[in-house]
């Protein structure tokens, strides 16, 4: 009976403190006084090195929101796709905000708060030269990418280019000036952003091909945060920011061209109030 007793313990110990990591990490991101977030350094406007050095962004503007809100000091830490989900997982970041698409395959490693705060596809810049008019004319080319993008896939397996991958997104975008590929695979977000952007050396380049596969962004927290304090936290936030067109100002803020998907939302909960 004794023994019974004492395993019977050891297994509501063991219970009561799985979920513990969870339930406090809200507690432990205020106890330290700092929220760690791992965000985009080289896609500009959402996240980019500003001339001081500083990481700057859309983004970068949600995160800080997320830190006011619990009342805490920022910290920003580069990511890339290849890492953002297992720095999560480490405990090396809180949370992600780093143009995460939102994928089933994804929510199997990481939570992926809703209402999504942004929306892309995939498109391609390339040389107006390389007269690129369907994807189709992709085939067997050299295509630069990054890695670790959700889209590599899914443009391999349809249409067959030559995929060579970047670490990051500088690194792709020298290699595409380089004619080391005769175009960028990567979300139109950027690419339209880039081209609107008036720098010279983009002046010969389009976003030739009909944008494909529409997809959500997240913010990534970990699946053990999703229905604990600091869960409900970022995903009333994220209502927030739809609701209060904070989302749609700062697209205005950062010169980015309007989202149908933010307009959509903020007026579905708008009208849902």
């Amino acid at each position: 009976m004794k023994r019974i007793t004492a395993l019977a313990l050891a297994c509501v110990a063991l219970l009561a403190s799985a979920p513990a990591y969870a339930q406090d990490s809200l507690a432990k991101i205020k106890e330290k006084g700092v929220l760690t977030v791992g965000v985009k350094n080289d896609y500009k406007p959402w996240g980019f090195l500003d001339p001081s050095g500083q990481i700057v962004g859309l983004e970068i503007d949600l995160a800080k929101a997320v830190a006011d809100k619990v009342g805490v000091k920022l910290e920003t830490v580069p990511v890339i796709a290849a890492n953002r989900m297992e720095f999560l997982r480490q405990g090396r970041i809180d949370m992600v905000i780093a143009t995460m698409g939102d994928t089933p395959e994804r929510r199997k490693v990481v939570g992926m708060v809703e209402p999504n705060y942004y929306a892309g596809a995939t498109n391609v810049m390339a040389p107006k030269s390389a007269n690129l008019k369907q994807w189709a004319d992709l085939k067997g080319r050299k295509v630069c990418a990054v890695q670790g993008a959700y889209y590599n896939r899914r443009v391999t397996q349809l249409y067959a280019p030559e995929l060579v991958v970047f670490p990051s997104v500088p690194d792709a975008l020298n290699a595409l000036q380089g004619n080391n590929c005769v175009a960028f695979l990567f979300d139109d977000t950027l690419i339209v952003s880039t081209l609107a952007a008036g720098d010279p050396k983009w002046a010969t380049y389009e976003m030739p091909l009909a944008s494909e596969d529409p997809q959500l962004w997240a913010v990534g927290i970990r699946l053990e945060d999703m229905d604990a304090p600091f869960g409900k936290l970022v995903k009333d936030m994220s209502v927030d920011w739809h609701k209060s067109g904070k989302l749609l100002e700062l697209e205005r803020k950062w010169g980015i061209k309007q989202s149908p998907y933010l307009i959509e939302m903020n007026q579905k909960l708008k009208s849902a109030s």
